[in-house]
């Protein structure tokens, strides 16, 4: 809705109706073109879930060229010069409007979304596509075959691409900036830099603690888990978190993801292995959150650029949140344990509940990231961050990656990376997307958890009795009005500050962690 009460020093009462009724046509027209867009990239997000999930092999080659023609077009009508005139012709309109007014961020997003856009050429867009698609398809074959040689190329062209994209916007500080910024705005290198390196020094001590206790037992995990029950129990849990089936549904693919084509389709992928049961279900639990996030946007936002999570960092909170902070507690399961002993009789049906929650908390120096534990999670992500940062500044060529990874792995973890499968090639992400900016968002995200759930807690101090009790109704809600609502109407900064009171802090993520583990290995 146009705001009515927006004025012009000096106008008269009919010139401000005038002004009114050009600007709400100037904001139909902006809507109508953004919408163009949005269906542009909705179209490819679906060729690329198709791609994900049941595409056969034969389709690759098509699908990489049609994921180009769809990106060359939404970025030719993303950069329209005439898009830029309408959105110059609003910018004082939006300056008019209160902050958080629904048209002023609209236009002060599309603005800035336009500004960043110019810069990019649509040709080196196109290519990112069709490249992106092709080395995903490739990566899907090589990492079971154990092949970085086959990957190799691709993973230079992709450093090649992403320096490129990066060259588009000069100035930065670290050729890594702009790739960040995309996917967390407002940070920078450096700044993560920094908070990485204050995390780091808070979980060290607090991993060899936990390191120097004896292990934990969690061969009840590891036993046959049928694939169709696993997913039918994943599915029941989240329905009863808030996720909405009838705007969602779950399919199996190589990497979990969630992926939205518009506020009534916004789905989730899993992979099931049924001789771990952790695997499959804490997938489902952590893509619902990002979904229940996309799901709880005002729907008024639909086919704009508010209409999304606002930051990677952000996004990766909730689905963090639910699968960890949620999924893995001990009122959760107090609830939980006993439909799961029902589900699966020969394989839990004698084991305590104790055992099952300390099983799916244990802490172990691993080599997945995605199986890795909460304490130790947080330095996968910080050797890929460094990594990133070594091959955009030149200073780590692709092809020394392996070697390099594997010394960043025996020495932060103190593992041993048997092959490339478990090794570099294990995340999809630079071989399904560019090399920058994609990471930092998962630690960005385990922070701002329990800075989060802290803040719904001290607003609704039962909330741990209800999850008890298996409600979820609270804090989803407190979540949807305090967090999801807004899409992306404010930056990130100012929805953490305005969703918890503080701007982003690491100490209610370590006080976390440091009570939990303490009790689970009795430091």
């Amino acid at each position: 809705m146009l705001h009515n009460n927006a004025c012009w020093p000096g106008d008269s009462e009919a010139e401000i109706r005038k002004r009114v009724s050009t600007m709400e046509h100037r904001l139909q027209e902006l809507r109508a073109r953004l919408q163009e867009i949005d269906d542009l990239n909705s179209a490819a997000a679906i060729l690329s879930w198709d791609q994900s999930t049941y595409m056969p092999p034969g389709g690759a080659a098509a699908r990489a060229r049609q994921l180009a023609t769809l990106s060359r077009l939404a970025h030719e009508k993303s950069t329209d010069p005439e898009l830029g005139k309408l959105l110059a012709e609003l910018m004082p309109y939006a300056e008019t409007l209160p902050y958080d007014h629904p048209d002023a961020a609209l236009i002060r997003v599309a603005h800035r979304n336009y500004e960043r856009m110019t810069r990019i050429p649509t040709d080196l867009v196109s290519e990112i596509a069709a490249h992106t698609a092709a080395s995903y398809h490739a990566w899907t074959k090589a990492r079971p075959e154990n092949d970085f040689a086959t990957m190799l190329p691709y993973l230079e062209r992709t450093l090649e691409l992403s320096r490129r994209v990066a060259d588009c916007f000069p100035g930065y500080d670290h050729p890594a900036d702009p790739l960040i910024d995309f996917s967390d705005y407002g940070m920078r290198a450096a700044v993560i830099r920094e908070l990485f390196a204050r995390l780091r020094a808070e979980l060290t001590p607090l991993i060899r603690a936990i390191v120097a206790q004896p292990p934990i037992d969690d061969s009840c995990l590891r036993q046959y888990y049928p694939r169709n029950d696993q997913l039918a129990f994943g599915e029941h849990i989240i329905r009863r978190f808030g996720y909405d089936f009838e705007r969602g549904r779950q399919d199996l693919t190589h990497h979990p993801f969630m992926t939205k084509f518009s506020v009534g389709d916004v789905r989730i992928t899993t992979r099931i292995n049924e001789h771990d049961l952790g695997d499959g279900l804490f997938s489902t639990l952590h893509e619902s959150g990002h979904a229940m996030y996309e799901q709880g946007i005002d729907p008024a936002f639909e086919a704009t650029p508010l209409c999304s999570g606002v930051s990677a960092g952000v996004h990766e909170s909730q689905s963090r949140l639910w699968e960890n902070l949620i999924g893995r507690s001990l009122p959760f399961w107090e609830y939980f344990y006993p439909e799961l002993q029902q589900t699966f009789p020969q394989q839990l049906g004698q084991v305590p509940l104790d055992t099952f929650y300390r099983a799916i908390n244990r802490v172990q120096p691993s080599l997945i990231r995605t199986d890795a534990d909460e304490v130790t999670y947080n330095l996968h992500v910080m050797i890929r961050f460094d990594l990133e940062l070594a091959l955009l500044e030149g200073n780590l060529k692709v092809r020394d990656l392996p070697e390099a990874w594997n010394a960043r792995y025996a020495e932060d973890l103190g593992v041993t990376v048997p092959d490339y499968r478990d090794g570099v090639l294990q995340d999809v992400h630079w071989f399904g997307g560019l090399i920058g900016g994609a990471f930092q968002g998962y630690t960005l995200g385990n922070i701002l958890s329990a800075q989060f759930l802290a803040a719904a807690r001290a607003a609704h101090p039962t909330i741990d009795e209800e999850i008890r009790q298996g409600e979820f109704a609270t804090l989803h809600g407190w979540l949807r009005e305090n967090i999801y609502r807004y899409g992306s109407i404010f930056t990130p900064n100012e929805l953490i500050e305005r969703a918890s009171g503080t701007p982003l802090r690491i100490e209610p993520y370590m006080t976390y962690l440091r009570e939990k583990y303490s009790a689970i290995y009795n430091l």
